[in-house]
């Protein structure tokens, strides 16, 4: 207020009196040979300032500092996109281009949306709508798991990637469509450019795809379009239109390939450890609509639905989760879990270090609860302090990664399990715990947890997991990936515990210069780059399947790309960004 009053009164002087000058100068005011020195606004802004040493007096940034953060995060995902279609050149990436133009135009709608309150729901609030990053994510995926599928022989997966690719890029059409189809008054150009993309893309879809997957595809669409309307209406402000568009395809898709394996059981086939994964996200969204939409009609902080949200969840685990997974793996899973965690004396070993891990993460969050109760009631973790947690999920995955991936892969899957639920105990106030959890997690709250869920933790999950459930095992020769494909299953490490973490501490505390039009600093890119090149050089010494050739600079491209993007977008970073590593490192 006081900043305002000021500036009002410095335009008023500047509209009613003539340049001023300098005090200091003694002019006659005749002489025309005295040097003078007008007082511009900036320093006569600083001469008031300097008055009031409460107020901060740094000058506005010039016009030309004044860039858009979009627009340099669009550019990343264009030079990703860019990387992808110089790898390949196919019909597939010819079409991500078309679709990355138009996603480019629609999400100017979008966000004008957003900032009009004209959207049909709550998204999340203080971002973007994201949707170039988040429509690129899963064609560019299918792309390079195809790349590798042909390489290997593999016909199944290969066409299951173009179906992966063809889903996302249809889901992305759909999300394009709703932007234009509410926006007014109705954009004429970003409809032809959408047209001339949607054209391109059925057209590849016809020459390419069999009749049965078109109707997969168009079954996972329609999972979509009922799924999002759910979880949209039930969970406002948690999620950016981009994001909705990750997570909700992916789970479509999930569902989807779970109930076409489910009725052609003669056709399952693979590693039992695959097959957790789906179970497990189905389980989960069957379990949270159930209680979402029955406890609009009924508390749900009583005893008495406390104990029914206990029943129900027992009777979903063991009556038709278990018989499902068993039909699946060919046995119960509880006598299979067991043998397969006590396979070996390595696997005990892991299981008691990464419990000990756990157990030190729970004393982090109960000494810094205690802090909040012994000093101020508003007192929030630091960003330091949150990425202890980085270091902890860091040290879980490292020797995971190194000694035994499948065990990895079934703990992640079960620490997934385990969040949700305990997510839910907190969401629905389930007793007796679950004030408790409210209490205790929201002393980690960040603004992206503006809506009534809490997801960092279970971003940063998925984050260091996704590049392990999504690694291509049968189509790499051994299990392990020639090249740069080497470390595909150590990108959620690298992007997220190694590079963020280190983006974050050192921007934090020791970086000064910004880049234009964020809050990210130059010096904490710089240092993330530099860490997840370090860490690289670890992971070659530790890990001996590791054989990288010739591709440093292609690693050391990948890594700065990816560091880029964190800099600049504004979507959920511990998602997006080892997905990108991820589609990078497999090319």
């Amino acid at each position: 207020m006081h900043v305002s009053l000021l500036l009002l009164r410095l335009l008023r002087r500047r509209r009613r009196a003539p340049p001023l000058t300098l005090a200091s100068e003694k002019c006659p005011p005749n002489d025309e040979e005295c040097p003078r020195e007008e007082l511009t606004d900036l320093r006569l802004l600083q001469t008031i300032c300097s008055d009031q040493t409460s107020l901060p007096c740094e000058p506005p940034p010039p016009a030309a500092m004044q860039i858009n953060p979009v627009y340099v995060e669009s550019s990343v995902v264009l030079a990703v996109v860019l990387c992808v279609h110089m790898a390949l050149w196919n019909q597939h990436s010819w079409c991500s281009i078309a679709l990355f133009i138009q996603a480019f135009y629609v999400q100017h709608k979008w966000d004008r949306l957003l900032r009009s309150g004209g959207a049909v729901f709550q998204f999340r609030p203080a971002a973007n709508s994201g949707i170039v990053p988040a429509s690129m994510v899963m064609p560019l995926l299918g792309l390079a798991l195809r790349e590798k599928c042909s390489a290997s022989g593999n016909v199944y997966f290969e066409r299951f990637s173009m179906v992966i690719t063809i889903t996302g890029m249809m889901l992305a059409l759909f999300l394009s469509l709703i932007a234009l189809g509410i926006t007014r008054p109705v954009p004429t150009n970003t409809c032809v450019i959408a047209g001339m993309s949607g054209s391109a893309i059925l057209y590849t879809t016809k020459q390419t795809l069999t009749v049965s997957e078109v109707i997969e595809v168009l079954e996972v669409l329609l999972i979509f379009v009922y799924l999002s309307l759910i979880v949209l209406y039930l969970l406002p402000r948690c999620f950016t239109p981009g994001e909705a568009l990750l997570i909700v395809g992916g789970i479509s898709l999930i569902v989807n390939q779970l109930i076409k394996r489910s009725l052609n059981l003669a056709e399952v086939k693979g590693d039992p450890v695959n097959y957790f994964l789906p179970v497990v996200v189905v389980g989960s969204l069957l379990l949270g609509v159930f209680f979402a939409l029955l406890f609009c009609f009924m508390e749900s902080e009583t005893w008495v639905s406390s104990l029914f949200f206990h029943m129900m969840t027992a009777v979903l685990g063991l009556g038709i989760l278990m018989p499902w997974l068993s039909l699946f793996i060919g046995r119960h899973p509880i006598m299979w879990l067991l043998d397969f965690l006590t396979l070996n004396d390595r696997r005990l070993c892991l299981l008691g270090y990464w419990v000990f891990l756990s157990v030190v993460a729970t004393c982090v969050v109960l000494h810094q609860n205690y802090q909040r109760q012994s000093g101020s009631k508003k007192h929030q973790a630091s960003t330091v302090v949150r990425k202890y947690f980085h270091l902890i999920v860091v040290a879980t995955y490292v020797p995971g990664l190194i000694y035994d991936r499948q065990l990895l892969h079934v703990a992640s899957v079960g620490c997934l399990a385990v969040f949700l639920f305990l997510e839910y105990v907190r969401y629905f106030r389930i007793r007796p715990v679950g004030q408790l959890l409210r209490q205790v997690l929201t002393l980690f709250l960040d603004e992206r947890d503006s809506g009534p869920l809490i997801l960092t933790h279970i971003y940063l999950l998925l984050g260091m997991s996704l590049p392990i459930w999504l690694f291509p095992g049968p189509c790499a020769p051994k299990g392990v990936l020639p090249g740069a494909g080497g470390l595909v299953p150590y990108a959620g490490v690298l992007a997220v515990g190694v590079g963020d973490t280190v983006a974050s501490v050192f921007g934090s505390t020791m970086g000064e210069i910004r880049w234009p039009g964020t809050k990210k600093t130059m010096e904490g890119t710089a240092t993330s780059v530099f860490a997840q090149i370090i860490a690289v050089a670890m992971f070659l010494i530790f890990d001996g399947s590791i054989n990288l050739n010739s591709t440093y600079s292609w690693i050391v491209g990948s890594v700065t790309l990816v560091a880029m993007l964190e800099a600049y977008t504004s979507q959920i970073d511990n998602l997006l960004l080892p997905l990108y590593l991820f589609i990078l490192l497999l090319l």
